[in-house]
């Protein structure tokens, strides 16, 4: 099993294989059109700028798992993208990251890169932990998404190298995307 053995359902609710991105660097991450971590489709968005030439692709797919914070339909999620932060990499349909429902490839990246931990540096990282803590006890548990903008990095090769946390600001992937590029 490999990351391109994986179909997944575009926002038009087609069928896409994960095999069309051989060959390329890919960022995988779960989003949300309402979360303290949305700012983070900016920074998604200049790396995708900036590596696209050389093989970077940025893969989303919103979630409404996380205290629904993605409510919207897949056309709306695709026009708040596109309109509030420029976003013109592929976002993908809603569906679900965590639990039984969870998409397969979801299911794929969190046995490849288990959770390691918040960043503690991050301003938000404090926050997060004790919301989580307080409301959500269960997502503490195991190798599961924890909450919106877990991102994942993928090599040419489509072996997942790498997981970042909400906490890590997507510009702190650069380096690590530029190894692999």
């Amino acid at each position: 099993m490999s990351i391109y053995d994986f179909v997944v359902k575009t926002n038009k609710g087609e069928e896409k294989s994960l095999a069309d991105y051989k060959g390329k660097v890919l960022v995988i991450v779960n989003t949300a059109s309402k979360c303290g971590f949305t700012p983070q489709f900016k920074e998604l968005q200049d790396l995708y700028m900036k590596y696209k030439g050389q093989g970077l692709e940025i893969l989303g797919f919103p979630c409404n798992q996380f205290a629904e914070q993605e409510p919207g339909s897949n056309a709306e999620v695709q026009e708040f993208c596109r309109l509030n932060y420029g976003v013109t990499f592929q976002i993908f349909a809603k569906g679900d990251v965590r639990g039984e429902n969870a998409q397969p490839l979801f299911q794929y990246l969190t046995r490849q890169q288990g959770f390691k931990g918040f960043d503690p540096a991050h301003p938000n990282a404090a926050l997060l932990q004790k919301a989580l803590e307080e409301h959500f006890p269960e997502y503490l548990e195991g190798d599961s998404i924890k909450w919106n903008f877990t991102k994942f990095l993928v090599d040419r090769e489509g072996k997942v190298v790498a997981r970042f946390e909400p906490t890590t600001e997507p510009s702190a992937l650069a380096g690590e995307i530029e190894k692999l590029l």
